[in-house]
């Protein structure tokens, strides 16, 4: 007997029992961070599609890899500088006793991925431990903060001329309950492509000069013949995580996550490209039976929903317009 499926375009990773989510930001600049704390018991995967990824201490989602279980996840601006804010998080869970045991101490298992925002901060005011440890302690299990909050406090989408020409991009969330299954997301959306809305619009993205409110259709760009003009290189990423009770393995969450990347292809135009480092986390705690590629599906979706909604959940900021100033442009146009 089939389940009716809800889908909660307000919900957040939280929706899943004993998942939590923090943010903070830099008080003066346009950056900061998002940590997604984990239950006891959590098994990760992992999917890259982009080629311009920024981590640390993702090789433990490897399903080779020695280390089963993960405590956190931090989404950071900063770009290789905010790497360093991991240990913020790493420090917190290690005084509450959370990580891998190892002899008469615990590491915390933190799998970190950061978005390029230097454009907006001119380089100043990285995240760091400090803010880290904000984030953490601000963690809860209600509903989330979205928009230009977090690690999305500084993210751009549209980069086809560059950041001044871009479109404020922002963190947004989503959840699923079917039956006693549940499934959350969280996305960071800091694309080098245009967004993709339900009708085929394009609703962010590339802008026809730093000035205007028209939209450019980078799609139609390329397949034209023309060729990206010579700017300075502009990395871009858009960062997801999805959490769920379902019962996964190492290498099954991993499919999982590659199949939520679908999420990334139908709503983000292009995606995955050279200029960008894009990535989906699962992160699974539970003991609910669930059908492997079901929950790609379902995942992928929420990826859909929660970048749509980051989009549309952020405002201007940095000189830049949001979405929601925007006429969205149909893409055959």
């Amino acid at each position: 007997m089939s389940t009716k499926p809800f889908f909660d375009p307000t919900g957040s990773p939280t929706a899943v029992p004993g998942f939590t989510v923090g943010h903070a930001h830099h008080p003066e600049m346009p950056t900061g961070l998002s940590v997604v704390l984990c239950p006891e018991d959590t098994v990760g995967g992992l999917d890259v599609g982009g080629s311009a990824a920024g981590t640390r201490q993702t090789n433990g989602l490897d399903p080779d890899h020695l280390v089963d279980r993960v405590n956190a996840v931090l989404f950071t601006g900063g770009s290789a500088f905010g790497l360093d804010a991991a240990g913020g998080v790493v420090a917190y869970l290690e005084q509450r006793g959370r990580g891998a045991p190892v002899g008469p101490t615990v590491v915390p298992i933190v799998p970190t991925a950061v978005i390029f925002d230097l454009p907006l901060t001119g380089g100043k005011g990285r995240p760091d431990a400090a803010m880290a440890a904000t984030a953490c302690a601000a963690a809860g299990d209600g509903p989330m903060a979205r928009g230009c909050v977090g690690a999305g406090r500084g993210a751009t989408v549209g980069k086809l001329f560059g950041v001044p020409q871009a479109t404020k991009g922002g963190l947004g969330g989503a959840s699923c309950r079917v039956g006693d299954l549940r499934l959350g997301a969280m996305v960071v959306v800091n694309a080098f492509g245009d967004i993709i809305d339900e009708d085929d619009r394009i609703i962010a993205g590339a802008r026809t000069s730093p000035e205007a409110h028209e939209l450019v259709n980078t799609e139609q760009w390329f397949t034209t013949g023309q060729k990206r003009p010579e700017i300075k290189q502009v990395t871009n990423t858009t960062l997801a995580v999805v959490t769920t009770n379902a019962k996964l393995n190492k290498s099954q969450a991993h499919k999982v996550a590659a199949l939520a990347g679908h999420g990334m292809v139908r709503t983000i135009n292009p995606v995955n490209t050279t200029y960008d480092g894009d990535m989906v986390f699962v992160l699974s705690c539970g003991d609910i039976d669930a059908d492997i590629n079901g929950l790609g599906v379902i995942a992928a979706r929420l990826v859909r929903m929660a970048i749509l909604d980051a989009v549309r959940s952020a405002g201007p900021l940095g000189g830049l317009p949001a979405a929601s100033g925007l006429q969205p442009k149909p893409r055959g146009e």
